[in-house]
């Protein structure tokens, strides 16, 4: 009934699927409080509340609605929200009119939009990324510190 070449066809065809799929996306959704970090090799858009680090080696959304009180690093981050913490960022930042950053801001490229709001220090450029700072590409080693070209 089914021959070895179409069986082969098969296995391969769901392999690929699963690989190639779209994005994942982890969502705290409005009127959700999480007391922790978050950790994930995928995005995280906050709408909601977080108390503790978000750490993605994708990119970290935070919405108008959403409040994050500790440190965020990602690859990169679009922020509309209130951030009272630290944001270390391995390429692009975003802050939107709505953005309220009570923090430094360490980031390789920044684009603010009129009417975001920045109390704290702002180091751009690959340099300037603290060495201290764990990177979103070490999220499986704790232990290590940031190096430039990590991959």
């Amino acid at each position: 009934m089914f021959s070895k070449e179409a069986a082969k066809t098969k296995t391969n065809n769901s392999k690929s699927n699963s690989s190639g799929g779209p994005p994942t996306l982890n969502m705290i959704s409005e009127g959700t409080r999480l007391t922790g970090d978050i950790h994930s090799d995928n995005d995280i858009r906050i709408s909601g509340n977080v108390e503790g680090e978000a750490r993605s080696k994708g990119k970290v959304i935070l919405t108008s609605s959403g409040r994050v009180k500790g440190n965020i690093r990602a690859g990169d981050a679009d922020i509309a929200g209130k951030l009272d913490g630290e944001l270390f960022i391995e390429g692009k930042l975003v802050l939107r009119e709505s953005a309220v950053i009570d923090g430094d801001i360490h980031t390789k490229t920044l684009l603010v939009e009129e009417g975001a709001q920045i109390s704290g220090n702002c180091n751009m450029g690959v340099d300037n990324i603290s060495a201290s700072a764990k990177g979103p590409s070490e999220l499986n080693s704790p232990n290590t510190s940031f190096k430039e070209g990590a991959a």
